[in-house]
């Protein structure tokens, strides 16, 4: 069982693509080479596989390091499942992953939710998605501050508040004060939550 995130860049006919593809670039080869494991195609869309485990996490970090470029977001679609067919790049490999993240991503632009999940369960899909679209109610919402100590709390989880204030430049009050403008617990229950629920899949 793997995990495959398609996803589109929402506004990014508004932006240079130099202002945020050297940095989807950067994070994604934490993943692998591409196009084995990522690509980025059609300007503004990409694929990631990644393990079952972290594909909310993944997700998440993705949103919140586009939104901390003003005015970006992001669009995309989780699919759980089986990897049966390997090409010579993510987008020509196949399986109910595969599909799964690509049709839930193509049903998002009609609903207009940003981010759900596809494992083929109906009773986990529904739980999640419910609990994916609570969350985005304030995710969609993040400032560029918030999206930004979002990004880095979740990359360096065990970073003290002292030091992400020193990351950022700012005082540790203010270190406070945008995690729970940002509602960063949320954010950790909904990941806390989602890692228990995955492994009954």
């Amino acid at each position: 069982m793997i995990a495959i995130i398609t996803g589109d860049i929402v506004n990014s006919e508004n932006h240079p693509s130099s202002e945020w593809m050297d940095i989807l670039k950067e994070y994604f080869s934490r993943f692998g080479p591409a196009p084995m494991n990522w690509e980025i195609y059609r300007g503004d869309e990409f694929q990631l596989k990644v393990t079952q485990e972290n594909a909310l996490l993944v997700a998440i970090q993705i949103k919140a390091i586009l939104k901390s470029i003003k005015g970006l977001d992001v669009r995309m679609g989780i699919g759980i499942g089986l990897e049966t067919y390997i090409g010579s790049g993510v987008s020509e490999s196949n399986g109910p992953a595969y599909q799964r993240s690509g049709r839930k991503l193509e049903s998002l632009k009609d609903s207009k939710v940003n981010l759900s999940i596809a494992t083929g369960n109906e009773f986990y899909d529904r739980t999640l998605n419910l609990m994916l679209r609570l969350a985005l109610d304030f995710m969609d919402d993040w400032s560029v501050v918030s999206a930004e100590i979002i990004a880095l709390v979740l990359d360096e989880p065990n970073a003290s508040q002292k030091e992400i204030a020193k990351k950022l430049g700012i005082k540790q009050s203010a270190v406070s004060q945008r995690l729970k403008r940002a509602r960063l617990n949320l954010v950790l229950d909904l990941l806390d939550y989602y890692e228990k629920q995955i492994k009954e899949i």
